[in-house]
């Protein structure tokens, strides 16, 4: 009985004090970690792990108390060894994923990584430690890896639509047409692209609604990516004035009005300058202009118009710049009365009255 109580009480002492030290280490590790050059997640991934290692430490501990016989020895050997690797495994899948994430949030890898990048990541890095597992076991590798293969022909038929969207994410995380963040137009939707999962792109439109389209659909759609090859891009006000104003003062004023809002409106930049054209050119009534302002981003044409209208439609008015609207003139007729005698003239009526006819019969 006294045999089985000092591995029990070395596995719960050595267990206790790896707590401690965990306990320990992770409190520094948020201190060190809430500077800005630390990882700020790097705690979290290895929180869960970290108790697998106690646990570890603990069984590793009966075992030299205890000293089984031989022939346990070797059992308790392979389970301690696995759960060794199966720990070590755990916690390097939870910090190449932190650390990659961090690394996308801090744009240290040039873009934005997204869900199905950390998952691969994660993936490779499991499927590793899942090897070296077996192998630590003594698990012939080879004839798994065919009995997989002939199995996975049957899982591929089965799962083809949900394959066909993972593999159309690897494609876009490939030849990356959109990447996390920016703001595209996806088939009817657009909106800015949040995720990139392994089965699905997340879209935030600008109603702050996710919208969800398959990877399948994203990667037959035609993706318009406003974001690329850079966010800036020229808006086009159209500007109609009277057919009798002076287009030279007109244009004067539209660019005036534009330079002088630069640095005053969110969003309209400086470079390159503002420019009028006749954009589509000359209507009925009117002459249609376009000021050309450029933007920082996409979004900014749905807030700039508006502060660029409020002004030019105030200086016009002030330098008394007609805007016109369309007018239409009916005009009446009144038929003229055909003369008499003529094809088409009504009949007229013949002079007195006319004969009565009698059809009554006597009795």
């Amino acid at each position: 009985m006294w045999q089985l109580a000092w591995p029990a009480v070395a596995f719960v002492a050595a267990g206790l004090a790896g707590l401690v030290v965990r306990a320990l280490l992770l409190g520094a590790l948020r201190r060190w970690t809430g500077r800005p050059d630390g990882v700020a997640s790097l705690a979290d991934a290895l929180r869960v792990p970290s108790i697998l290692w106690c646990v570890v430490l603990g069984l590793y501990a009966a075992l030299e108390v205890a000293e089984p016989p031989r022939r346990l020895g070797h059992p308790l050997g392979l389970v301690l060894r696995g759960a060794v690797i199966a720990s070590m495994t755990l916690t390097a899948a939870g910090v190449v994923g932190a650390l990659i994430r961090r690394a996308g949030e801090r744009q240290a890898l040039g873009l934005a990584v997204s869900g199905l990048g950390q998952t691969v990541a994660r993936g490779v890095v499991l499927v590793i430690g899942l090897v070296t597992l077996l192998s630590s076991l003594g698990v012939e590798i080879a004839p798994m890896l065919t009995a997989l293969g002939v199995g996975g022909l049957a899982v591929a038929l089965a799962l083809q639509d949900t394959l066909s969207n993972l593999f159309a994410g690897v494609h876009l995380l490939a030849d990356r047409p959109i990447r996390v963040g920016d703001y595209a137009k996806i088939a009817d939707v657009e909106g800015f692209v949040v995720d990139i999962g392994w089965r699905s792109t997340r879209l935030r439109t600008l109603q702050n609604n996710v919208v969800v389209v398959p990877n399948r659909t994203v990667a037959q759609s035609v993706i318009t990516n406003f974001d690329l090859p850079e966010p800036r891009l020229a808006l086009l006000l159209r500007v109609a004035v009277s057919s009798r104003a002076d287009h030279q003062k007109v244009e004067a004023v539209l660019v005036e009005e534009a330079v002088k809002a630069i640095g005053e409106v969110p969003g309209l930049l400086a470079e390159p300058a503002p420019v009028v054209r006749f954009i589509p050119g000359f209507s009925e009534y009117c002459l249609d202009l376009t000021l050309i302002c450029p933007v920082a981003t996409f979004v900014d044409p749905y807030a700039v118009p508006h502060a660029l209208r409020t002004r030019i439609l105030q200086r016009f008015r002030a330098e008394g710049i007609e805007i016109p609207f369309p007018v239409q003139t009916v005009e009446l007729r009144q038929p003229e009365s055909p003369a008499p005698g003529s094809r088409g003239a009504p009949a007229l009526p013949s002079e007195g009255p006319p004969a009565r006819r009698d059809d009554r019969r006597p009795g």
